[in-house]
Protein backbone atom coordinates (compact mmCIF):
# COMPACT_ATOMS: atom_id res chain seq x y z
CA UNK A 1 0.00 0.00 0.00
CA UNK A 2 1.83 3.37 -1.11
CA UNK A 3 0.58 7.05 0.46
CA UNK A 4 -1.38 7.47 4.13
CA UNK A 5 -3.99 9.28 2.53
CA UNK A 6 -7.94 8.65 3.37
CA UNK A 7 -7.96 6.28 0.03
CA UNK A 8 -4.61 4.16 1.42
CA UNK A 9 -5.84 3.82 5.08
CA UNK A 10 -8.96 2.57 4.55
CA UNK A 11 -8.08 0.11 1.73
CA UNK A 12 -5.58 -1.24 4.19
CA UNK A 13 -8.43 -1.47 6.56
CA UNK A 14 -10.26 -3.05 4.41
CA UNK A 15 -8.09 -5.69 2.63
CA UNK A 16 -7.05 -6.44 6.74
CA UNK A 17 -10.91 -6.70 7.51
CA UNK A 18 -12.42 -8.86 4.76
CA UNK A 19 -9.17 -10.92 5.22
CA UNK A 20 -9.85 -11.88 8.94
CA UNK A 21 -6.66 -10.09 9.31
CA UNK A 22 -4.58 -13.21 7.35
CA UNK A 23 -2.97 -10.95 4.61
CA UNK A 24 0.42 -9.25 5.73
CA UNK A 25 -0.64 -5.34 4.87
CA UNK A 26 2.22 -2.99 4.65
CA UNK A 27 1.25 0.62 4.36
CA UNK A 28 4.15 3.05 3.21
CA UNK A 29 4.19 6.44 3.22
CA UNK A 30 6.43 9.36 2.59
CA UNK A 31 5.92 11.60 5.93
CA UNK A 32 7.16 11.23 8.90
CA UNK A 33 4.50 9.70 12.29
CA UNK A 34 3.53 13.19 13.28
CA UNK A 35 3.30 14.67 9.95
CA UNK A 36 1.89 10.90 8.58
CA UNK A 37 -0.89 11.55 5.08
CA UNK A 38 0.70 14.91 4.61
CA UNK A 39 -0.49 15.73 1.08
CA UNK A 40 1.76 18.34 -0.03
CA UNK A 41 4.54 20.19 1.37
CA UNK A 42 2.62 22.53 2.40
CA UNK A 43 0.14 20.28 4.38
CA UNK A 44 -2.83 18.04 5.03
CA UNK A 45 -4.06 19.67 1.26
CA UNK A 46 -7.96 19.75 1.43
CA UNK A 47 -10.99 21.68 1.56
CA UNK A 48 -11.85 19.42 4.46
CA UNK A 49 -15.23 19.05 3.27
CA UNK A 50 -17.35 15.41 3.77
CA UNK A 51 -20.73 14.12 4.06
CA UNK A 52 -21.45 12.31 7.04
CA UNK A 53 -23.18 9.66 4.83
CA UNK A 54 -18.95 8.82 3.63
CA UNK A 55 -18.31 9.07 7.46
CA UNK A 56 -21.22 6.43 8.08
CA UNK A 57 -20.27 4.03 5.01
CA UNK A 58 -16.44 3.60 6.84
CA UNK A 59 -18.00 3.16 10.33
CA UNK A 60 -20.84 0.86 9.23
CA UNK A 61 -18.23 -1.74 6.25
CA UNK A 62 -15.17 -1.24 8.68
CA UNK A 63 -16.15 -0.75 11.81
CA UNK A 64 -14.31 2.75 12.02
CA UNK A 65 -15.80 5.27 14.12
CA UNK A 66 -14.58 9.31 13.71
CA UNK A 67 -15.70 11.87 16.06
CA UNK A 68 -14.57 15.52 17.19
CA UNK A 69 -11.96 17.11 17.07
CA UNK A 70 -11.19 14.95 13.78
CA UNK A 71 -14.58 15.83 12.63
CA UNK A 72 -14.54 19.31 13.50
CA UNK A 73 -17.08 21.29 12.89
CA UNK A 74 -21.03 19.76 11.74
CA UNK A 75 -22.74 21.52 9.20
CA UNK A 76 -26.46 20.77 7.82
CA UNK A 77 -25.66 21.15 3.92
CA UNK A 78 -24.17 22.91 1.30
CA UNK A 79 -25.23 26.56 -0.10
CA UNK A 80 -23.75 27.39 -3.76
CA UNK A 81 -24.39 30.97 -4.79
CA UNK A 82 -24.88 32.50 -8.07
CA UNK A 83 -22.60 35.09 -9.09
CA UNK A 84 -25.11 37.58 -8.80
CA UNK A 85 -25.58 36.55 -5.28
CA UNK A 86 -29.55 36.59 -6.20
CA UNK A 87 -30.03 32.60 -6.51
CA UNK A 88 -29.12 30.74 -3.69
CA UNK A 89 -29.46 26.75 -4.08
CA UNK A 90 -29.69 24.74 -0.73
CA UNK A 91 -28.06 21.68 -1.02
CA UNK A 92 -29.51 19.26 2.21
CA UNK A 93 -27.19 16.97 4.09
CA UNK A 94 -25.70 16.37 7.12
CA UNK A 95 -21.76 16.87 6.79
CA UNK A 96 -18.44 17.31 8.52
CA UNK A 97 -15.62 19.89 8.24
CA UNK A 98 -12.61 18.21 9.00
CA UNK A 99 -9.34 18.67 10.86
CA UNK A 100 -7.25 17.16 8.00
CA UNK A 101 -3.93 17.48 9.88
CA UNK A 102 -5.60 15.24 13.38
CA UNK A 103 -7.79 13.03 11.07
CA UNK A 104 -4.80 10.91 9.61
CA UNK A 105 -3.39 10.21 13.51
CA UNK A 106 -6.77 8.51 13.70
CA UNK A 107 -6.80 6.75 10.31
CA UNK A 108 -3.12 5.66 11.55
CA UNK A 109 -4.62 4.39 15.00
CA UNK A 110 -7.36 2.74 13.06
CA UNK A 111 -4.76 0.79 10.82
CA UNK A 112 -2.45 -0.47 13.57
CA UNK A 113 -5.27 -1.96 15.50
CA UNK A 114 -5.99 -4.03 12.15
CA UNK A 115 -2.59 -5.42 12.36
CA UNK A 116 -1.74 -2.90 9.26
CA UNK A 117 2.00 -2.56 9.53
CA UNK A 118 3.14 1.09 8.74
CA UNK A 119 6.51 2.38 7.62
CA UNK A 120 7.45 6.22 7.48
CA UNK A 121 9.39 8.33 5.47
CA UNK A 122 9.75 5.65 2.66
CA UNK A 123 8.67 7.95 -0.96
CA UNK A 124 7.62 4.83 -3.15
CA UNK A 125 9.48 5.78 -6.69
CA UNK A 126 9.54 2.89 -9.10
CA UNK A 127 7.66 -0.32 -9.66
CA UNK A 128 9.32 -4.12 -8.89
CA UNK A 129 7.94 -6.38 -11.87
CA UNK A 130 8.14 -10.53 -12.48
CA UNK A 131 6.91 -11.90 -15.50
CA UNK A 132 5.02 -8.84 -16.45
CA UNK A 133 3.04 -8.61 -13.19
CA UNK A 134 3.64 -6.17 -10.62
CA UNK A 135 5.78 -7.59 -7.87
CA UNK A 136 6.22 -5.06 -5.39
CA UNK A 137 7.87 -1.39 -4.74
CA UNK A 138 11.18 0.51 -4.74
CA UNK A 139 11.43 3.49 -2.32
CA UNK A 140 13.88 6.11 -0.68
CA UNK A 141 14.02 6.11 2.49
CA UNK A 142 13.74 9.88 3.80
CA UNK A 143 15.74 10.23 6.21
CA UNK A 144 19.38 8.27 5.03
CA UNK A 145 18.50 8.04 1.24
CA UNK A 146 18.81 4.66 1.20
CA UNK A 147 17.00 2.53 -1.06
CA UNK A 148 13.81 0.11 0.06
CA UNK A 149 12.84 -2.89 -1.70
CA UNK A 150 9.37 -3.72 -0.92
CA UNK A 151 7.68 -7.19 -1.88
CA UNK A 152 4.16 -7.84 -2.53
CA UNK A 153 1.28 -9.92 -3.97
CA UNK A 154 -0.55 -6.76 -5.00
CA UNK A 155 0.99 -3.22 -5.08
CA UNK A 156 -2.27 -0.51 -4.21
CA UNK A 157 -1.51 2.56 -5.43
CA UNK A 158 -3.20 5.63 -3.00
CA UNK A 159 0.15 8.17 -3.68
CA UNK A 160 -2.30 10.85 -5.43
CA UNK A 161 -3.16 12.72 -8.48
CA UNK A 162 0.36 13.10 -10.13
CA UNK A 163 1.66 9.34 -9.15
CA UNK A 164 5.04 8.36 -10.32
CA UNK A 165 3.87 4.72 -9.88
CA UNK A 166 1.03 4.83 -12.24
CA UNK A 167 2.91 7.28 -14.92
CA UNK A 168 5.77 4.83 -15.35
CA UNK A 169 3.46 1.56 -15.16
CA UNK A 170 5.93 -0.65 -16.80
CA UNK A 171 3.75 -3.49 -17.53
CA UNK A 172 0.84 -3.64 -20.40
CA UNK A 173 -2.48 -2.34 -19.03
CA UNK A 174 -6.04 -0.26 -19.50
CA UNK A 175 -4.79 2.17 -17.03
CA UNK A 176 -4.35 5.88 -18.78
CA UNK A 177 -1.34 6.78 -17.37
CA UNK A 178 -1.51 10.61 -17.55
CA UNK A 179 -4.17 13.05 -17.22
CA UNK A 180 -5.04 16.13 -19.94
CA UNK A 181 -4.20 19.33 -18.05
CA UNK A 182 -7.50 20.99 -18.77
CA UNK A 183 -8.56 17.99 -16.74
CA UNK A 184 -6.87 19.54 -13.46
CA UNK A 185 -7.61 22.48 -11.78
CA UNK A 186 -5.25 25.08 -9.34
CA UNK A 187 -6.66 25.05 -5.93
CA UNK A 188 -5.33 27.44 -2.94
CA UNK A 189 -6.81 27.80 0.35
CA UNK A 190 -6.04 29.51 3.90
CA UNK A 191 -7.30 28.45 7.70
CA UNK A 192 -7.99 31.47 9.01
CA UNK A 193 -9.50 32.96 12.37
CA UNK A 194 -11.13 36.61 12.11
CA UNK A 195 -13.56 38.92 13.98
CA UNK A 196 -17.06 38.96 12.75
CA UNK A 197 -17.37 42.11 10.32
CA UNK A 198 -20.98 42.12 10.13
CA UNK A 199 -23.95 39.65 9.37
CA UNK A 200 -23.91 38.32 5.87
CA UNK A 201 -25.21 34.60 5.50
CA UNK A 202 -24.24 34.58 1.45
CA UNK A 203 -20.48 35.20 2.88
CA UNK A 204 -20.52 33.42 5.97
CA UNK A 205 -22.97 30.87 7.75
CA UNK A 206 -21.62 28.70 10.57
CA UNK A 207 -24.05 25.89 10.15
CA UNK A 208 -23.43 25.59 6.20
CA UNK A 209 -20.65 25.34 3.69
CA UNK A 210 -20.73 28.42 1.20
CA UNK A 211 -19.82 27.94 -2.51
CA UNK A 212 -19.39 31.23 -4.89
CA UNK A 213 -19.43 30.48 -8.59
CA UNK A 214 -17.99 33.41 -10.25
CA UNK A 215 -16.22 33.16 -13.98
CA UNK A 216 -14.63 36.01 -12.95
CA UNK A 217 -13.42 35.09 -9.47
CA UNK A 218 -12.48 31.47 -10.15
CA UNK A 219 -12.78 30.97 -13.62
CA UNK A 220 -13.41 27.08 -14.70
CA UNK A 221 -13.84 26.62 -10.95
CA UNK A 222 -15.71 28.05 -7.86
CA UNK A 223 -14.61 29.59 -4.75
CA UNK A 224 -15.56 28.22 -1.42
CA UNK A 225 -16.43 29.33 2.29
CA UNK A 226 -16.64 26.09 4.25
CA UNK A 227 -16.61 27.35 8.09
CA UNK A 228 -14.86 25.42 10.70
CA UNK A 229 -16.72 27.39 13.81
CA UNK A 230 -17.95 30.58 14.86
CA UNK A 231 -14.59 32.50 14.25
CA UNK A 232 -12.35 30.06 11.41
CA UNK A 233 -13.04 29.02 8.31
CA UNK A 234 -11.69 26.66 5.55
CA UNK A 235 -11.89 29.88 2.48
CA UNK A 236 -10.67 28.69 -1.12
CA UNK A 237 -10.97 28.70 -4.63
CA UNK A 238 -9.82 26.75 -7.45
CA UNK A 239 -8.98 27.71 -10.95
CA UNK A 240 -8.35 26.14 -14.73
CA UNK A 241 -5.56 27.10 -15.74
CA UNK A 242 -6.76 27.82 -19.86
CA UNK A 243 -9.61 29.46 -18.48
CA UNK A 244 -7.69 31.74 -15.79
CA UNK A 245 -5.59 32.42 -19.11
CA UNK A 246 -8.43 33.65 -20.90
CA UNK A 247 -9.67 35.95 -18.30
CA UNK A 248 -6.83 37.87 -18.06
CA UNK A 249 -6.34 38.28 -21.41
CA UNK A 250 -9.92 39.49 -21.63
CA UNK A 251 -9.74 41.87 -18.82
CA UNK A 252 -5.90 42.95 -18.89
CA UNK A 253 -5.38 41.67 -15.52
CA UNK A 254 -2.33 39.50 -14.73
CA UNK A 255 -4.08 37.75 -11.33
CA UNK A 256 -2.50 34.44 -10.22
CA UNK A 257 -4.39 32.27 -8.04
CA UNK A 258 -2.71 33.57 -4.58
CA UNK A 259 -4.05 37.21 -5.46
CA UNK A 260 -7.53 35.58 -6.61
CA UNK A 261 -7.87 33.88 -2.86
CA UNK A 262 -6.64 37.21 -1.64
CA UNK A 263 -9.12 39.38 -3.19
CA UNK A 264 -12.04 36.62 -2.32
CA UNK A 265 -11.58 36.82 1.21
CA UNK A 266 -10.87 40.58 1.70
CA UNK A 267 -14.25 41.09 -0.63
CA UNK A 268 -16.03 38.92 2.22
CA UNK A 269 -17.94 41.56 4.50
CA UNK A 270 -18.26 39.03 7.60
CA UNK A 271 -14.52 38.24 7.89
CA UNK A 272 -12.54 40.96 9.13
CA UNK A 273 -8.90 40.94 10.95
CA UNK A 274 -8.36 37.84 8.90
CA UNK A 275 -5.09 35.60 10.36
CA UNK A 276 -3.79 32.29 10.21
CA UNK A 277 -5.00 29.95 12.53
CA UNK A 278 -2.74 29.62 14.97
CA UNK A 279 -3.79 26.50 16.93
CA UNK A 280 -1.23 23.41 17.05
CA UNK A 281 -4.15 21.49 15.47
CA UNK A 282 -3.65 23.68 12.48
CA UNK A 283 0.31 24.82 12.51
CA UNK A 284 1.92 23.69 9.12
CA UNK A 285 -1.42 23.23 7.73
CA UNK A 286 -2.60 26.90 7.34
CA UNK A 287 -2.00 28.04 3.66
CA UNK A 288 -1.96 25.15 1.14
CA UNK A 289 -2.01 25.23 -2.85
CA UNK A 290 -2.28 21.96 -5.15
CA UNK A 291 -4.01 20.42 -7.70
CA UNK A 292 -6.95 18.43 -8.14
CA UNK A 293 -8.32 16.44 -10.84
CA UNK A 294 -11.83 16.94 -12.32
CA UNK A 295 -12.55 13.97 -14.69
CA UNK A 296 -13.96 10.93 -14.82
CA UNK A 297 -11.82 8.58 -12.54
CA UNK A 298 -9.13 6.05 -14.82
CA UNK A 299 -11.15 4.18 -16.89
CA UNK A 300 -9.43 1.02 -16.00
CA UNK A 301 -8.14 0.48 -12.55
CA UNK A 302 -6.31 -2.55 -11.95
CA UNK A 303 -3.39 -4.51 -13.83
CA UNK A 304 -1.52 -7.39 -13.02
CA UNK A 305 -0.52 -7.40 -9.52
CA UNK A 306 -1.68 -3.60 -9.10
CA UNK A 307 -4.68 -1.49 -8.29
CA UNK A 308 -5.29 2.36 -7.62
CA UNK A 309 -7.48 4.15 -5.85
CA UNK A 310 -8.44 7.76 -4.67
CA UNK A 311 -6.68 11.07 -6.48
CA UNK A 312 -4.23 8.39 -7.80
CA UNK A 313 -7.22 6.86 -9.94
CA UNK A 314 -8.56 10.27 -10.37
CA UNK A 315 -11.59 10.19 -8.06
CA UNK A 316 -12.39 13.52 -7.28
CA UNK A 317 -15.83 14.32 -8.90
CA UNK A 318 -15.69 16.34 -11.71
CA UNK A 319 -18.41 18.88 -10.53
CA UNK A 320 -16.98 20.09 -7.53
CA UNK A 321 -13.27 18.17 -6.94
CA UNK A 322 -14.53 16.57 -3.85
CA UNK A 323 -12.44 13.41 -3.20
CA UNK A 324 -12.91 12.23 0.19
CA UNK A 325 -16.57 10.64 -0.56
CA UNK A 326 -15.13 8.76 -3.77
CA UNK A 327 -12.59 7.43 -2.12
CA UNK A 328 -14.01 6.08 0.92
CA UNK A 329 -16.24 4.10 -1.26
CA UNK A 330 -13.89 2.99 -3.01
CA UNK A 331 -11.68 1.65 -0.60
CA UNK A 332 -13.93 -0.31 0.82
CA UNK A 333 -14.32 -1.58 -2.69
CA UNK A 334 -10.96 -2.84 -3.55
CA UNK A 335 -9.63 -4.06 0.20
CA UNK A 336 -12.86 -6.54 -0.26
CA UNK A 337 -11.59 -7.18 -4.07
CA UNK A 338 -8.25 -7.48 -2.85
CA UNK A 339 -8.59 -10.15 -0.02
CA UNK A 340 -10.35 -12.09 -2.00
CA UNK A 341 -8.23 -12.56 -4.87
CA UNK A 342 -5.48 -12.84 -2.63
CA UNK A 343 -7.46 -15.69 -0.82
CA UNK A 344 -8.19 -16.88 -4.60
CA UNK A 345 -4.49 -17.33 -5.45
CA UNK A 346 -5.08 -14.58 -8.70
CA UNK A 347 -4.04 -11.53 -8.79
CA UNK A 348 -3.83 -10.67 -11.94
CA UNK A 349 -5.76 -8.15 -13.93
CA UNK A 350 -8.58 -10.85 -14.04
CA UNK A 351 -8.72 -11.48 -10.35
CA UNK A 352 -8.48 -7.96 -9.39
CA UNK A 353 -11.76 -7.17 -11.85
CA UNK A 354 -14.05 -7.35 -9.97
CA UNK A 355 -12.96 -3.40 -8.36
CA UNK A 356 -13.55 -1.95 -11.99
CA UNK A 357 -16.80 -3.25 -12.43
CA UNK A 358 -18.59 -2.44 -8.72
CA UNK A 359 -17.01 0.70 -8.83
CA UNK A 360 -17.73 1.82 -12.28
CA UNK A 361 -21.24 0.55 -12.35
CA UNK A 362 -22.30 1.84 -8.83
CA UNK A 363 -20.61 5.07 -7.42
CA UNK A 364 -18.24 5.87 -10.49
CA UNK A 365 -21.18 5.37 -13.54
CA UNK A 366 -22.54 9.34 -12.90
CA UNK A 367 -18.99 10.64 -13.27
CA UNK A 368 -18.49 10.91 -16.96
CA UNK A 369 -21.71 13.19 -17.13
CA UNK A 370 -20.39 15.03 -13.96
CA UNK A 371 -17.52 16.03 -16.81
CA UNK A 372 -19.71 16.93 -19.78
CA UNK A 373 -21.59 19.02 -17.41
CA UNK A 374 -18.19 20.49 -15.87
CA UNK A 375 -17.39 21.29 -19.42
CA UNK A 376 -20.44 23.47 -20.20
CA UNK A 377 -20.42 25.46 -17.02
CA UNK A 378 -16.97 26.26 -17.82
CA UNK A 379 -17.90 27.92 -20.99
CA UNK A 380 -20.74 29.94 -19.62
CA UNK A 381 -20.57 33.37 -18.79
CA UNK A 382 -20.88 35.28 -15.07
CA UNK A 383 -24.43 36.31 -16.53
CA UNK A 384 -25.44 32.76 -18.00
CA UNK A 385 -24.87 30.83 -15.02
CA UNK A 386 -27.10 33.17 -12.51
CA UNK A 387 -30.27 33.15 -14.85
CA UNK A 388 -29.66 29.35 -15.59
CA UNK A 389 -29.65 28.58 -12.07
CA UNK A 390 -32.59 31.31 -11.63
CA UNK A 391 -34.57 29.39 -14.31
CA UNK A 392 -33.89 26.12 -15.44
CA UNK A 393 -32.69 24.43 -11.97
CA UNK A 394 -35.64 22.79 -10.39
CA UNK A 395 -36.06 21.09 -6.29
CA UNK A 396 -35.80 17.91 -8.16
CA UNK A 397 -32.17 18.71 -10.04
CA UNK A 398 -30.66 20.14 -6.13
CA UNK A 399 -32.32 16.38 -4.74
CA UNK A 400 -30.23 14.26 -7.71
CA UNK A 401 -27.09 16.81 -7.19
CA UNK A 402 -27.37 15.99 -3.64
CA UNK A 403 -27.60 12.22 -4.16
CA UNK A 404 -24.77 12.96 -6.45
CA UNK A 405 -26.59 12.16 -9.55
CA UNK A 406 -27.04 14.17 -12.89
CA UNK A 407 -29.88 16.31 -13.10
CA UNK A 408 -32.84 16.76 -15.21
CA UNK A 409 -33.61 19.98 -15.51
CA UNK A 410 -37.41 18.86 -16.03
CA UNK A 411 -37.74 22.62 -16.15
CA UNK A 412 -36.54 22.68 -20.02
CA UNK A 413 -38.56 20.07 -20.95
CA UNK A 414 -41.45 22.17 -20.00
CA UNK A 415 -41.11 24.94 -21.34
CA UNK A 416 -44.40 26.56 -23.46
CA UNK A 417 -43.95 28.88 -26.20
CA UNK A 418 -44.12 32.08 -23.66
CA UNK A 419 -41.61 30.83 -21.87
CA UNK A 420 -39.46 29.93 -25.17
CA UNK A 421 -39.61 33.63 -25.69
CA UNK A 422 -38.50 34.95 -22.56
CA UNK A 423 -35.33 32.84 -22.49
CA UNK A 424 -34.69 33.52 -26.53
CA UNK A 425 -31.50 35.42 -25.69
CA UNK A 426 -30.41 32.31 -23.36
CA UNK A 427 -31.26 29.71 -25.72
CA UNK A 428 -27.76 28.49 -25.76
CA UNK A 429 -27.99 28.04 -21.74
CA UNK A 430 -31.13 25.92 -22.24
CA UNK A 431 -30.01 23.64 -25.38
CA UNK A 432 -26.71 23.35 -23.57
CA UNK A 433 -28.19 21.61 -20.58
CA UNK A 434 -30.84 19.79 -22.69
CA UNK A 435 -27.57 18.21 -24.59
CA UNK A 436 -25.68 17.22 -21.17
CA UNK A 437 -29.03 15.16 -19.68
CA UNK A 438 -29.03 13.47 -23.38
CA UNK A 439 -25.75 12.70 -22.96
CA UNK A 440 -25.55 11.80 -19.18
CA UNK A 441 -28.35 8.76 -20.38
CA UNK A 442 -26.29 7.42 -22.79
CA UNK A 443 -23.38 7.78 -20.82
CA UNK A 444 -25.08 6.05 -17.47
CA UNK A 445 -26.26 3.00 -20.01
CA UNK A 446 -22.90 2.62 -21.14
CA UNK A 447 -21.37 2.40 -17.76
CA UNK A 448 -23.56 -0.08 -16.67
CA UNK A 449 -22.28 -2.43 -19.31
CA UNK A 450 -18.92 -1.71 -17.87
CA UNK A 451 -17.18 -5.41 -19.54
CA UNK A 452 -17.32 -7.71 -17.38
CA UNK A 453 -14.01 -8.93 -18.12
CA UNK A 454 -10.55 -7.06 -19.39
CA UNK A 455 -10.97 -8.54 -22.86
CA UNK A 456 -14.07 -6.65 -23.67
CA UNK A 457 -12.35 -3.83 -22.34
CA UNK A 458 -10.75 -1.73 -26.05
CA UNK A 459 -14.56 -2.48 -27.67
CA UNK A 460 -16.38 -0.92 -24.38
CA UNK A 461 -13.56 2.03 -24.63
CA UNK A 462 -14.04 2.69 -28.14
CA UNK A 463 -17.61 3.64 -27.61
CA UNK A 464 -17.07 5.99 -24.35
CA UNK A 465 -14.12 7.62 -26.46
CA UNK A 466 -16.57 8.44 -29.01
CA UNK A 467 -19.61 9.78 -27.00
CA UNK A 468 -17.24 11.91 -24.71
CA UNK A 469 -15.17 13.27 -27.84
CA UNK A 470 -18.13 13.97 -29.56
CA UNK A 471 -19.65 16.12 -26.02
CA UNK A 472 -15.75 17.65 -26.06
CA UNK A 473 -16.21 19.02 -29.79
CA UNK A 474 -19.29 20.72 -28.31
CA UNK A 475 -18.19 22.11 -25.38
CA UNK A 476 -14.04 22.77 -26.11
Amino acid sequence: MVGGGPAGCHTAIAAAKYSNQNLNILLMDRNSRSEFGKKTITGWSCGDAVSKGSVDYIRENLGVSYQYPELEHYVKGVVAYSPDHQTPVLFEGDGYVLNRKLWPQKQLEACEKFGVQVKFQLAARNLVVEDGSVAGVEAINQADHSIVRETARVVIDASGCASVLRVTLPIRSHIQREIDRDDLVAIRRYILEFDHGGEDRTFFDPDVCIIHLDQYLAPGGYAWTFPKGKNKVNIGLGVQKKSLDRRNTRFGEDDSLKSLVDTYVRSNTVIENARLAKGTEDRGNEDNAWQCSVRRPNDCLVANGYAIVGDAAWMPRPIDAGGIGPSLYASVILGRVVAEAVGAGDVSERGLWRYNLDYMRGYGSQMASFEVLRRFLQNLSNDEISYGMRHFLSYEDVEKITKREHPQFSKIKLLNPFMLLRIATHWGVANGLRYTVKKHEALQELYNQYPESPYEFLGWHKQLTRELNEAYVRFP
